[in-house]
């Protein structure tokens, strides 16, 4: 008898504690406008997962794809700050209104090789963290896009070919930077950029082949040219009041599920750019290497990728010219 009641009163204690664990259990929402595919869409079920398990299930998760939020990388600061919802993924240099400084990444042909886009994320996120506290945001991780190139109705190999292109590119410096080289390009985010494609407003799409599989751009341009453009960063970032509400063990399993999302990311992009190529092979797309461009499209993108960049420099100022420094630029 006693010992019934002394099972009786540890299975009442589990409940209660059980009951006490769901009704303390957290629950986030986190957003991108990519796929749930693409890097930042792998990045978001990965963060989601490992703080699951973290947290022992008190903290939730739930990731929002393909702007499913209605929140496009532009808008992600105030749509965090503002409580719309709790976490997000953007395009660093989508964010570059807020402060040139996002745009970084993404200046032309600083970063081409995997290394030198780790290197630069390195330099460059202790400045993205202090802006986005600014905001009243936390820089959760980083994610690496592979690198960018044209996807078009024909192989891009000479500057005629770009001359006067209907191009879409991802942030203000692509705008500068092509249409320096004669293009006609126009800054769309992603989600905006397929209703551009579908009526014939746009026939070239500056992006990796990793944005491209994810939505499946071969249906409209059927040839990538590989210009190594840039290796482009996108931020994840956490609202800082949804982070100081945690009990500081949450906030431990926050900082640990975060960090290892970022090794997971730069991981994955190791491997990417291969995977990504075989995909579009099998799906009809003919991919234009680097050594098939003219040397005389080469001087061209060149000269306007200095263009953009000394650009860039006048608006970021010292703080600017000081993170080039620090990668050797």
């Amino acid at each position: 008898m006693r010992l019934s009641r002394h099972i009786f009163a540890v299975l009442a204690a589990a409940l209660l504690l059980h009951i006490a664990q769901v009704s303390a259990q957290v629950t986030w929402t986190i957003a991108t406008e990519y796929p749930a595919t693409s890097m930042p869409g792998e990045g978001l079920r990965y963060f989601a997962e490992a703080l699951f398990r973290e947290s022992a299930g008190r903290i939730v998760v739930n990731p929002g794809f393909d702007a499913s939020s209605g929140v496009k990388s532009s808008e992600m600061i105030a749509a965090v700050r503002d409580g719309q919802i709790t976490a997000g993924d953007a395009l660093a240099g989508a964010m570059g209104k807020t402060d040139p400084l996002f745009l970084l990444s993404s200046l032309p042909f600083l970063a081409a090789t995997n290394a030198e886009a780790r290197k630069l994320a390195e330099v460059a996120r202790p400045s993205y963290a202090k802006r986005l506290a600014a905001e009243k945001l936390r820089l959760l991780y980083t994610t690496p896009w592979p690198p960018s190139g044209i996807w078009a109705k024909k192989a891009i190999v000479s500057p005629g070919d770009l001359k006067g292109l209907a191009i879409r590119t991802y942030d203000s410096t692509g705008v500068k930077a092509f249409t320096a080289a004669g293009a006609a390009p126009v800054n769309l985010s992603f989600a905006d950029a397929m209703p551009r494609l579908i009526d014939g407003s746009v026939v070239a799409v500056l992006s990796s082949g990793d944005g491209g599989a994810g939505r499946k751009l071969w249906d409209y341009l059927p040839y990538f040219t590989e210009i190594n453009y840039a290796v482009p960063l996108s931020l994840t970032m956490l609202s800082e009041s949804a982070y100081s509400a945690l009990p500081p063990d949450l906030r431990t399993a926050v900082d640990r599920a975060a960090t290892a999302t970022e090794a997971n990311q730069w991981h994955l992009l190791e491997t990417r750019l291969e995977e990504n190529y075989a995909r579009m092979a099998a799906n009809g797309v003919t991919l234009v290497k680097t050594s098939a461009i003219s040397a005389e499209l080469r001087r061209l993108l060149s000269a306007s990728a200095d263009e953009a960049i000394a650009e860039w420099k006048t608006l970021s100022g010292d703080a600017g010219v000081d993170l080039l420094k620090q990668i050797g630029r």
